[in-house]
């Protein structure tokens, strides 16, 4: 187990943390996402940024969380990875 994972299983017994940690559950799921599709399509974030029109600086900001891209951004993301975008609630 790396030494992070060690850290946040410490870090998870604490209920705040915990329950601050489910909350961007959905943040840490799409930047997961994102990165996971640019990297199957072998695309640095320049790259991307020349497919989507999106200033590979805002790719950056996305990808570490900086910043909450909107649909459109997603979407134009999504286009530019080759995937469908695809949201629900469950």
């Amino acid at each position: 187990m790396s030494d992070f994972r060690k850290h946040l299983a410490r870090q998870l017994k604490d209920a705040e943390f915990a329950a601050e940690w489910e909350q961007q559950r959905p943040e840490r799921e799409y930047i997961k996402a994102i990165i996971a599709a640019r990297m199957e399509q072998n695309l640095t974030q320049a790259e991307l940024a020349r497919k989507t029109g999106i200033r590979q600086s805002n790719i950056s900001r996305i990808e570490n969380g900086y910043c909450s891209p909107t649909i459109a951004t997603l979407q134009q993301i999504a286009d530019g990875v080759g995937k469908t975008l695809h949201i629900e609630f469950r």
